[in-house]
């Protein structure tokens, strides 16, 4: 059971904080989905409440054939093939909110993308030595410098640039592994 089963089997039971959680990790990417049907973010962002309605409200019966979101997805998909079907005739747009539409959707997509990214490297740095995990903890979430961190680990300033450098190396490996891509 993934983690969004987990959030739903506890919503079900009664705990509203399982919603809030489901609603937290695939809003982003549910928006960008149902955006792909619609051509249009505001009415992507009404589907995906729309789709988080249904859940709250039918509570529908989640057989876990599938992944969670694979669930979700396909309810979301559902939602915004009825909205089509309602709405058949082409959405007409003003021109000069088309800018500011793809500026959105544009600045959505980029966050959900960062968002993608932060938790990969969170994960791969979860599954480094701890003196790895600590030393690019200090100099790259906390900004110490090479120096301030020599002090903290009490390491000499050659021992934190070697150790440093291996962190970085083994980081990249475990990124590559599971098919990270660097940004530019």
């Amino acid at each position: 059971m993934d983690n969004g089963a987990g959030s739903y089997r506890r919503f079900l039971d009664g705990d509203d904080n399982g919603i809030a959680e489901i609603v937290a990790d695939y809003k982003d990417g549910l928006i960008l989905y149902l955006n792909h049907y619609v051509n249009n973010i505001f009415i992507a962002e009404e589907l995906t409440e729309d789709t988080f309605f249904r859940l709250i409200v039918k509570k529908p019966r989640y057989a876990g054939k599938s992944s969670f979101k694979s669930w979700l997805y396909a309810i979301g998909r559902h939602v915004a093939i009825d909205f089509v079907r309602h709405h058949s005739r082409q959405l007409n747009t003003p021109v000069e909110n088309m800018e500011n539409y793809l500026l959105e959707e544009r600045s959505l997509e980029e966050s959900y993308l960062q968002k993608e990214r932060d938790i990969a490297v969170h994960q791969a740095l979860s599954k480094l030595p701890v003196d790895y995990r600590t030393i690019l903890w200090l100099v790259f979430f906390e900004n110490f410098s090479n120096k301030e961190a020599s002090i903290i680990l009490k390491k000499n300033d050659r021992q934190i640039r070697n150790l440093l450098y291996r962190a970085k190396q083994s980081l990249k490996s475990k990124l590559e592994e599971v098919g990270f891509v660097y940004e530019k």
